[in-house]
């Protein structure tokens, strides 16, 4: 079977939370304490901040602990799809939403692409003693995603560094109006999926904190800031 061709794909219908693993701060900041010592005060001018917000920035669940953030659902569900960019199942032409169905997926797929993006691009890729906090959350999907997990070893292609086959693919899914695949992660024994459109997902919580702490040729991940959880 040539690769990225459909027939004989079968589809996962998938009703389940996934974990969505972004940049993001430990600790939330109150930004109007210089305003005034009074607690309710400061509540006071986050409701009326909120109230002012267009409409596009609002939510059923606002993260109003940090005032200035955008909603959770902007932060967890609809950044790729508004701020475009080059993935494995994208060329640039339209967003895609990653998430996984095991938390350490999203550990191993995010430190290396700190590793070999975010820091390769800055020049940082031999620097020692670097750290870079994360937010984790559950985001409920309900999809009937194209199974690719059947073709991993027919289409090595999937897990490849070179993007250019499966971005082939994810254009011709998203032309034809499927919601995303469902694939097995290049970084962890775990199961991926692409999301191609923000309407299938929905409900974003708070899952946990991390920090990822490079030292040492190793990089040391931390849900307690206290304690490493383990290393890669």
């Amino acid at each position: 079977m040539a690769f990225a061709d459909l027939d004989g794909l079968t589809l996962k219908n998938v009703e389940l939370d996934l974990f969505r693993n972004i940049v993001s701060l430990r600790q939330g900041q109150d930004l109007f304490d210089d305003l005034s010592d009074h607690p309710e005060d400061w509540r006071s001018a986050i409701n009326l901040e909120l109230a002012f917000k267009p409409p596009f920035y609002e939510s059923e669940q606002p993260v109003i602990d940090r005032p200035f953030e955008d909603a959770a659902h902007f932060s967890a569900i609809q950044f790729p799809f508004d701020h475009i960019g080059q993935s494995r199942f994208s060329a640039g032409k339209f967003g895609v939403w990653y998430g996984s169905e095991l938390l350490e997926t999203t550990v191993y797929e995010t430190v290396y692409h700190w590793q070999n993006g975010l820091l390769a691009d800055a020049g940082f890729q031999n620097i020692n003693d670097v750290k870079i906090e994360r937010r984790v959350y559950c985001v409920h999907c309900e999809a009937a995603l194209v199974n690719l997990l059947p073709m991993a070893k027919a289409w090595p292609q999937l897990t490849a560094n070179d993007y250019g086959d499966c971005q082939f693919l994810g254009n011709k899914l998203h032309r034809q109006g499927h919601p995303g695949v469902w694939t097995s992660s290049a970084r962890h024994v775990g199961t991926n999926a692409a999301v191609f459109t923000p309407k299938v997902l929905s409900n974003p919580r708070d899952y946990c904190y991390l920090t990822y702490h490079r030292v040492n040729g190793r990089v040391n991940v931390y849900r307690d800031p206290d304690t490493v959880w383990f290393s890669i």
